[in-house]
């Protein structure tokens, strides 16, 4: 039996009027998507994610009122929402906001400037499940931001490191590999194994580390010291 081709739910949030038209149009002109709804500030963001039930919500950090930082935790601490995705949208390539979305439960970043195939396959990375993380992004920036004292002032590194006493030795090899920003299939070329497999191991470590996704993985390893940021 053939499934039934699922259409990606997307809500966009930003305070900019013409920026929101041309992510619709862009979106809506997708055959697998569709725009649900649109938000000027993180307030209505939540109103409308909670009414419309999106895939992926585009959350712009800067916005009037409640920014896209309140709203994406939220989103992320409504039981309701757990299927919700949030995507960053960032004027900046490096915004010293973007860790703490992450930890907020955002599932990954984007900048303003990217072209619209990167904003499409965003969307769909996001809706899939998986972080939109690049090894150049995880690299570049939550390793530089962890670097100059970035991390959760809120949880000791110490804590971080009992949690992942949880965890297989395969499990934490898994979890390097996923904060080296690889995805499923090239971890599974790395360690021999199936994507399959591998992904059960990414899901059981989410499950034992209390993490929404792959993104809030990133930031537990960094955090925990169970990966260094290493100096360009």
């Amino acid at each position: 039996m053939e499934e039934t081709p699922t259409t990606i739910r997307v809500l966009l949030a930003d305070d900019q009027a013409l920026l929101r038209s041309a992510f619709k149009v862009l979106v809506d002109s997708e055959p697998d998507m569709e725009v649900v709804g649109e938000a000027s500030d993180g307030a209505r963001a939540c109103e409308l994610a909670r009414q419309t039930r999106p895939d992926v919500v585009l959350m712009d950090i800067r916005m009037p009122g409640t920014d896209g930082l309140a709203a994406t935790r939220m989103i992320s601490a409504d039981p309701e929402l757990a299927a919700v995705r949030v995507v960053m949208l960032t004027t900046f390539e490096v915004d010293e906001y973007v860790v703490q979305s992450l930890r907020a439960g955002a599932s990954g970043f984007l900048g303003k400037g990217a072209e619209p195939e990167e904003l499409l396959n965003a969307i769909r990375v996001a809706a899939a499940g998986e972080a939109l993380l690049s090894p150049a992004a995880t690299k570049g920036l939550i390793a530089t931001f962890l670097a100059q004292g970035g991390g959760d002032p809120g949880v000791p590194a110490a804590a971080h490191a009992e949690r992942l006493a949880a965890l297989t030795v395969r499990e934490r090899e898994v979890l390097v590999h996923v904060a080296a920003g690889l995805s499923n299939d090239e971890i599974a070329g790395r360690l021999e194994v199936s994507p399959l497999t591998v992904k059960t191991h990414v899901n059981r470590a989410m499950a034992k580390l209390g993490a929404r996704d792959r993104a809030q993985l990133v930031v537990i390893a960094y955090e925990s010291g169970l990966v260094r940021p290493r100096a360009e």
